[in-house]
């Protein structure tokens, strides 16, 4: 059977899913873009901080789901100042990619931010990820910084974007 967005619901976190998220995004990672194991702590460590001490108002993460089928994930966090939101660990599994759900991802992060009161959002990605970074143009993202970096044990090109909310 083929998956649909209207199969898909946007859920907060459950008991597995920090674990799926690091997993997923350490084996993806590796396989598409050759990093190598010190980008898994990262996630692992971006995950606990939000686990151990999130405010639910200001701070939110969402898993997509088709029934226990997990496929994507975004998290709302408080960035660099309390006015800005900041976008992290955005993915979607290769089966889910092309149905709009990183749209509806992405806006539901947004709407999310506007509502606890940001007034931006920022974000970081690398160059690589065409077709993420064609979603943060195509809504109102600016590229504001890129810079060459040897990270992960790969060399790419580090990216800032940023938008008004």
């Amino acid at each position: 059977m083929a998956l649909s967005a209207s199969d898909v619901v946007l859920d907060g976190l459950r008991i597995g899913d920090a674990g799926w998220l690091v997993m997923r995004h350490a084996e993806r990672y590796a396989a598409d873009e050759g990093f190598d194991a010190s980008f898994e702590p990262l996630v692992a460590r971006i995950l606990a901080g939000f686990l151990e001490g999130h405010d639910p108002a200001r701070e939110r993460g969402w898993i997509a789901r088709a029934g226990e089928r997990r496929l994507g994930s975004i998290f709302c966090v408080e960035g660099p100042t309390p006015d800005t939101a900041k976008l992290r660990l955005f993915y979607l599994e290769p089966e889910a990619r092309g149905l709009g759900l990183g749209q509806r991802l992405l806006q539901e992060c947004m709407a999310f931010a506007r509502a606890a009161g940001y007034r931006r959002m920022t974000l970081w990605t690398h160059e690589s990820h065409r077709a993420a970074c064609a979603l943060y143009a195509r809504n109102g993202f600016a590229c504001v910084r890129s810079e060459p970096v040897h990270s992960f044990g790969t060399d790419l090109v580090e990216q800032e974007w940023v938008r008004d909310l």
